[in-house]
């Protein structure tokens, strides 16, 4: 068949370790034969980011914001043990945090549901889509350690140079202190897009935080978020038939375990981060959750909401065989290469990225899968397939589509 052309590019960001290897074989099988695809390449793989001094990353973002759509591989946010591994010249921020600053957004997160995977949470019986606000917090913080008697202070300057002061701690022992921030704006938009996006997708939609400890902080997040949706959203709601709901966030967790999902689940920022690995872990797989950034200014980037599968890395440089799931891999590409179609105007590479999802699951519900979806199947006699075997088996039920 002739292969799908491309006008615009995609911004591709390559990544690390073992999800980096997948990231090939899946251009290799899945795409390139099929696609004349057109993409503006940055390796945001950590030798090169450290190489650069982590400017890669910066170009990356802004270049998603010039094509509009960005696909990415996932990424090493360094440790210490990362630092001596790598010979890092310092310890890079997060890429992902990196990005989402500079294209503003949120990050929504769904589980992809296939037969045979039943929710560990077994009152479970729809998908929970994680809605994660995407700037500021621990991911745009700044540390200290605390070596010697002393006290730190929270100091706001103003332009004029006045000064408002707030004691964090007086420290008579070695300790460590933190500060973070956010954005009224950041806010304002992150329940913008919270709000548009359960009205698209007539989902309800849930909301914790923590404003009884944080009453600054928090309360911020739970006033903007009643604001906007009193002023802006709330008759839209009604018509609509879903509900908005606000709640600490340790009741919320609570009733997300009771309920049987459909709805949305808006987190901060970290909260995000953890509560996504939990819905997608308890709906199947780490690597069976796709994720997708979307910018109030129409930028989109799309990625897997897994980590870079380190274990599995390690033992592909010793030559051992791997069985790892590459699933929400295929998605981030597919997501992307089908909203690139919809600003294209390219039907073509938009039924391109459906029948490729639809092979990927019906490859798995035919009883073909890797090692972390057999170990938790209720399909009998599942055929354990190596990491390329279970890509080759999507290509070869993708031609048949096609």
């Amino acid at each position: 068949m002739e292969k799908i052309k491309m006008t615009t590019p995609l911004v591709e960001m390559d990544g690390d370790e073992m999800t980096r290897i997948l990231w090939a074989i899946i251009k290799e099988e899945l795409l390139l034969p099929f696609i004349d695809l057109n993409t503006e390449y940055y390796d945001l793989g950590l030798i090169h980011r450290n190489d650069t001094d982590d400017q890669v990353t910066i170009a990356a973002a802004q270049a998603a914001k010039k094509y509009g759509v960005a696909v990415k591989c996932a990424t090493i946010t360094p440790n210490h043990a990362r630092m001596s591994e790598y010979d890092l010249k310092k310890m890079y921020k997060s890429p992902n945090g990196t990005i989402r600053a500079i294209l503003d957004g949120t990050v929504f997160r769904a589980p992809i549901v296939v037969k045979g995977i039943e929710p560990c949470v077994r009152n479970w019986k729809k998908p929970i889509t994680i809605a994660r606000h995407a700037y500021g917090d621990i991911y745009k913080n700044t540390e200290l350690s605390i070596e010697k008697p002393g006290k730190v202070e929270l100091v706001y300057t103003a332009e004029n140079g006045e000064e408002t002061r707030a004691l964090i701690q007086e420290y008579e022992q070695p300790g460590i202190a933190m500060g973070m921030h956010n954005m009224q704006a950041s806010i304002e938009s992150f329940a913008r897009s919270c709000f548009n996006y359960a009205l698209d997708t007539k989902q309800d939609i849930w909301f914790g935080a923590k404003d009884t400890i944080s009453k600054t902080y928090d309360a911020e997040f739970k006033r903007v978020f009643q604001e906007i949706f009193e002023k802006e959203f709330k008759e839209k709601f009604e018509q609509a038939g879903i509900t908005y709901f606000y709640s600490l966030i340790d009741d919320i967790v609570a009733r997300v375990m009771k309920a049987e999902g459909g709805f949305i689940w808006a987190c901060k920022n970290y909260d995000g981060d953890v509560m996504s690995d939990m819905v997608s872990s308890a709906f199947g797989s780490l690597a069976m959750m796709t994720s997708v950034l979307v910018s109030p200014d129409g930028y989109y980037e799309y990625e897997a909401a897994h980590g870079t599968v380190q274990r599995h890395y390690y033992r592909h440089l010793k030559g051992e065989e791997t069985s790892t799931n590459s699933v929400a891999t295929i998605f981030a590409w597919t997501g992307a290469l089908r909203k690139r179609g919809e600003f294209d105007g390219n039907p073509e590479l938009m039924k391109f990225a459906d029948k490729l999802e639809k092979a990927t699951v019906d490859v798995i519900e035919s009883g073909k899968m890797t090692k972390d979806l057999a170990l938790i199947t209720s399909l009998e006699n599942p055929v354990v397939l190596n990491s390329r075997e279970f890509i080759t088996a999507i290509r070869e039920k993708l031609e048949k589509l096609l």
